[in-house]
């Protein structure tokens, strides 16, 4: 079995984070995307929003992954699921490539379980982190 790698998260995500999923549970509707999300959070090394390093991927971070299979590139911004927007590339944490992206580091190289297989994907570019940024009430 192979060994995931280390990855970090804010103090202020993983509050905002877990809370939401225990609305979920509430609500049951905790499914697979939810189980995954709460799995990432739970072995992620807890940092304070000001000493997160401005490579890793926190919410709100848009981010620009490349197609490890091919050469197609992707940008979006991770969200809360209520700030979901595709047509304005805002992905919602929920979906299984934010799930798999987030505290992950600029150059690492994620997995997305998709029906048809794995797709490998490399964090090429993190454009804004708002912590690097100074806003940290994102």
């Amino acid at each position: 079995m192979k060994t995931k790698k280390k990855i970090s998260i804010t103090n202020l995500d993983y509050i905002r984070l877990k809370k939401m999923i225990l609305e979920y549970s509430k609500r049951n509707k905790t499914d697979a995307n939810v189980q995954d999300l709460l799995g990432e959070i739970e072995r992620a090394q807890k940092v304070d929003s000001k000493q997160i390093p401005s490579n890793v991927v926190t919410m709100n971070s848009v981010i620009e992954i490349k197609n490890l299979e091919g050469i197609e590139f992707k940008e979006f911004r991770l969200v809360y699921p209520e700030d979901s927007n595709l047509d304005q590339n805002q992905i919602s944490i929920l979906a299984p490539i934010a799930t798999a992206s987030i505290g992950y580091k600029t150059g690492d190289v994620i997995f997305w379980n998709v029906p048809d297989g794995v797709y490998r994907f490399q964090i090429t570019e993190i454009k804004y982190q708002p912590e690097a940024n100074g806003d940290f009430h994102l």
